[in-house]
């Protein structure tokens, strides 16, 4: 039931001694906020107090406030082994002024770990000390918390942005990426999970269980929570290794046994592996030490715990009051009522619906058991079991049924998760199942206003596509005859991120979080704004849900979040100058937008997999068109991999290239374009948005007529024939410029991107020093870890010749790096990168995984060099250069061939070689490069293609385009017939704007 919220009540609550957070200041924008601490060292009494200020461009909280009880010496004990955990204090304190205080101790400290000023302020006002401490930067909002919580009531004031009080700008920025205390930072990776951010909650949980200070269960924990994840997001085998390594640490935790059952079961339930759910939710698991108790009043669990049924072990509580804690047989016996909700669902898939019914009921009643339903905590579990009854209802004929209890699954989660993608994913499934009673307009509407609202909180609908696919089917059938809806169509299109993104995306943003300068503060403002906006929604819900709405509570909460997400929005558009945001962005673009964007000949051609469906989308500056390719997402798979194998395969360590399959390329072709084949054979310039399977074939490879293939194939079945002389093909990349986007809006903002200031204009990296010339293999990665590439790849550089010849071509202040001075260490260290044009890198470069089990590092392979490199500069580090570059080049990089083999699939980078555009070249975007031409495949040193191609580049006349010289380079190979073969030409691409020019016209 809700709270009845009076006015009298409202008004009490405004003193901050009774909140469980407030806001520091009379800023509008709320840049710091006091959260109350219920226990801890400091609190020895039921009269202390302990709060800790947090603040938007912190990755950690920055300062602590104390009320303590107790002689001046007692409380100095207390806090003295707290605070030489953190800082030293040498000096002895010295007499300052504070604002409406008077004169207080200040005492003046440095952090252990770096070297960044740490104040501490303390007074005795009656009975009570009070004190404020923390980082020095900080100090409007360490003097002002303890105003605050002086005089008990929010006192105006306002916080500057902080400095560091440090000699080391590195040293502040380590401190601002330290970690939350275990407890808040599992509760953080529940609840992303609960609200359906599984790629977030995944980093959450990966970064918990690296940590020390945590016990073995609590390391099983956040094991196999991020297994979870990974499975939610398709990574399956990685999650298999997760799970395994959680099996290894034993456990007789009655509500960890039961975590690990759950979990199992539904990573097996992800899988479709339905028996072998049910036979782990036989598994026997710890028994109950003793019947539950029901207690009494309903029960609240913090914001700050979303962690609900699922976190801590036996001795952990739950909640911000002595009221809100679960005991761990009330934890267990919800457990036992998610695994009776796992069991149902199988039933249900399984076609048992009477079973489904019965086990779903029993779920229920158990679940509600807890405190006589009025666990706050248990009611996504509670809406799952109601969605879960509605389908098993549905299909034994019951529609009126099924349509009620989705409607009641939708709204317990409005009353708590509102605008999340677990709201999303109710309304999308009750969408779906109006499709199926024939009411479509009802439906379309419903759908429209979920995606309306996923792109209204910048987020994404990844793990919901086969819950959107009736939407997208419904509109490509009706948009013939209403063409408006393609402009739907294409907006949800652009919320479908692919598990890699959204895996790339999430450590990013944790990357620039983490991270010093303008952007990352920003960033990590808008991070804790995000929370304040989720906070205040909640709020909302919860006051017009009550039993006696209060009009005044609701309408100041209502302006509350309008300011909120006012100030978002602001916070958003300045977010947006800097390319590291831009990078991980989710934003939309209106296909109106887009075709302005479009030159008068350019096309853009967007391609969508949802489930096994894949849809086009071609766009034109005139208008738009929509349809569903004839192959499902699989055949499409079938299809590139047979392509790939005739252009690139690796057998016994060597690339073996075999005649390059024609018709099954012009085949594919007709099937991509479907409705508008012919008009994409006649286009200019054709900007390509890959999905699935295409995101590791070129489509400049595939034959634009039918003409062309008739004759290769007559000239090639004659005795003699050279079946690797391809010339006269009518390949789509000989009659269009053909550029890669890794998104609509992305491709927009590298179109309005202002060009390079640099003055130099080519800087090359490559040619590393091979593995054993310059370290012992005690030194090197590890070869007992599978999870690590073998030394060997370290010892087959790649020519220089390439970088030789650009740096001739562009002249006077070019620059090369190669053998023992191309070290990661060594590209991260230089301060003059922002100085160089063109930045071009010829080496290696790891997409996927080493090993099916293991976690993809996308990286480009550099030389060793002291005892803390590892020849490898990861897309984390690329996404920290500071570059100011027109053009990247990452030449003879191995990405997508190592993406054909199994291994790759089943270690859930479904999308193959697409790791490399979702990882590798968005770190380089991220990192300050407009456009980034990436192989597909190990470049060819044969008949010298790689060099004649890219120094073809750099010899175009100033004021070509990049897409132009790159079309000019390709046509010579394709007109030599010993460089004829896709091979030799096709597996460069060009991601980003490939209108820009690549040399200035002076």
């Amino acid at each position: 039931m809700a709270a009845i919220v009076s006015s009298s009540a409202t008004a009490a609550a405004d003193r901050p001694s009774l909140r469980d957070s407030f806001p520091l200041g009379s800023d509008s924008e709320s840049l710091c906020q006091v959260e109350s601490k219920g226990r801890g060292p400091a609190i020895a009494g039921i009269f202390d107090r302990a709060w800790v200020i947090v603040c938007r461009d912190a990755a950690r909280p920055i300062g602590h406030l104390y009320g303590l009880r107790g002689s001046d010496e007692a409380i100095a004990r207390r806090l003295a082994p707290i605070r030489a955990a953190e800082a030293r204090c040498d000096q002895a304190p010295a007499e300052a002024t504070v604002e409406d205080l008077g004169s207080v101790a200040r005492s003046e400290c440095r952090l252990n770990d770096a070297d960044v000023g740490y104040r501490v302020y303390r007074i005795r006002r009656g009975d009570t000390v009070w004190v404020a401490e923390g980082l020095a930067g900080y100090d409007d909002a360490l003097t002002l918390g303890l105003r605050t919580v002086i005089a008990d009531r929010i006192v105006p004031g306002k916080i500057e942005v902080a400095t560091t009080g440090s000699t080391d700008p590195i040293a502040f920025a380590r401190v601002q990426a330290g970690s939350l205390d275990p407890d808040r930072a599992l509760a953080e990776g529940y609840r992303r999970n609960n609200a359906g951010a599984y790629a977030e909650a995944a980093e959450f949980f990966g970064t918990l269980q690296q940590r020390a200070d945590t016990g073995e269960d609590r390391t099983g924990e956040y094991l196999i929570n991020e297994a979870l994840q990974k499975s939610n997001l398709g990574q399956f085998a990685e999650a298999d290794r997760l799970f395994a390594e959680a099996d290894r640490i034993p456990t007789t935790d009655r509500v960890q046994t039961r975590l690990r059952r759950n979990f199992v079961a539904l990573h097996l339930i992800n899988q479709r592996k339905l028996d072998e759910a049910l036979k782990e939710l036989d598994r026997p698991v710890v028994p109950l030490s003793q019947p539950m108790l029901v207690i009494g009043g309903a029960v609240e669990i913090g914001n700050d715990v979303a962690a609900e049924i699922n976190s801590g072990t036996a001795s952990e509580r739950l909640g911000t009051t002595e009221a809100g804690q679960l005991t761990p047989e009330e934890r267990a016996i919800i457990l036992d009522a998610q695994a009776l909700q796992l069991r149902g669902t199988v039933y249900r898939l399984q076609g048992r619906n009477a079973n489904a019914l019965k086990a779903l009921e029993e779920s229920l009643r158990q679940a509600e058991s807890v405190r006589q339903g009025r666990v706050i905590s248990i009611i996504r579990l509670r809406s799952q079991i109601l969605a879960e009854t509605g389908a098993a209802l549905e299909a034994s004929g019951n529609p009126a049924g099924a349509e009620a209890r989705f409607r009641e699954s939708i709204d317990l989660l409005d009353r708590r998760y509102p605008d999340t993608n677990v709201a999303a994913a109710a309304r999308s499934r009750l969408a779906a199942f109006l499709i199926r009673q024939g009411r479509a307009d009802d439906a379309l509407a419903l759908y429209k206003s979920v995606v309306a609202d996923v792109i209204r909180r910048g987020n994404s609908t990844t793990g919901l596509s086969n819950l959107l696919a009736p939407y997208f089917e419904t509109l490509v059938q009706r948009a013939p005859t209403n063409p408006a809806l393609v402009d739907d169509f294409f907006l949800a299109t652009q919320t479908l991120v692919r598990p890699g993104v959204a895996d790339t995306q999430t450590q990013l943003a944790r990357q620039l979080s983490q991270g010093s300068g303008e952007a990352a503060s920003l960033f990590r403002q808008a991070t804790v704004l995000q929370r304040e906006v989720e906070r205040s929604r909640i709020a909302l819900t919860g006051l017009r849900g009550a039993d006696q709405p209060d009009d005044a509570a609701i309408a100041a909460a209502a302006a509350e979040l309008d300011k909120l997400e006012r100030e978002q929005a602001a916070m958003q558009a300045r977010l947006s100058a800097f390319p590291q945001y831009r990078a991980l962005s989710t934003d939309t673009l209106s296909i109106a937008d887009l075709r302005a964007a479009l030159k008068p000949d350019e096309v853009y051609l967007k391609l969508a997999v949802v489930g096994q469906t894949v849809y086009g989308t071609y766009v034109t500056p005139a208008d738009a068109a929509i349809y569903r390719l004839p192959i499902t997402a699989d055949q499409l798979d079938e299809q590139v991999d047979a392509l790939r194998a005739t252009i690139s395969t690796v057998e016994d360590g060597q690339v073996f290239t075999y005649p390059f399959n024609l018709p099954l390329a012009r085949k594919l072709y007709v099937e991509l374009t479907g409705p508008v084949a012919d008009r994409a054979a006649r286009a200019k310039a054709i900007i390509f948005e890959p999905d699935g399977a295409m995101l590791r074939l070129p489509l400049a490879l595939l034959p634009a007529d039918q003409a062309s293939v008739d004759r290769y194939v007559a000239r090639a079945s004659k005795p003699g024939a050279d079946k690797f002389d391809f010339t006269g093909v009518q390949w789509l990349g000989r009659t269009a410029r053909i550029s890669t986007a890794v998104s609509a809006k992305g491709f927009r903002d590298a179109r309005r991107a202002a060009p390079s200031a640099a003055q130099r204009p080519y800087l090359g990296f490559g040619d590393n020093a091979p593995a054993f010339t310059r370290i012992s293999l005690a030194r090197g990665p590890n070869a007992a870890d599978p999870c690590q590439w073998p030394l060997s790849e370290w010892n087959k550089p790649i020519s220089p010749q390439e970088l030789r010849t650009a740096a001739a071509a562009l002249g006077q202040g070019s620059d090369i790096v190669t053998g023992s001075a191309f070290t990661d260490e060594a590209v991260m260290a230089r301060p003059d990168l922002a100085n160089y044009r063109i930045l071009h890198f010829a080496t290696h470069g790891f997409v996927t995984a080493p090993q099916p089990q293991c976690p993809a590092r996308p990286a480009l392979l550099t030389s060793f060099g002291d005892a803390q490199s590892d020849g490898l500069l990861s897309f984390k580090e690329i996404y920290d250069l500071h570059m100011d570059a027109d053009l990247v080049l990452l030449s003879a990089c191995d990405t997508a061939g190592r993406a054909t083999v199994a291994a790759t699939r089943e270690a859930g980078v479904t999308t193959g070689g697409g790791s490399a555009l979702d990882g590798l070249v968005r770190a380089f975007i991220g990192g300050g490069a407009r456009s980034v031409l990436a192989s597909h495949w190990p470049a060819p040193d044969e008949f010298q293609a790689t060099e004649r191609l890219i120094g073809g580049l750099f010899q175009a006349a100033p004021g070509t385009s990049i897409g132009d010289a790159l079309q000019a380079g390709k046509v010579k190979l394709m007109d030599d017939a010993r460089t004829s073969h896709p091979f030799y030409w096709a597996g460069f691409v060009l991601v980003g704007d490939g209108a820009q020019p690549l040399i200035r016209a002076k």
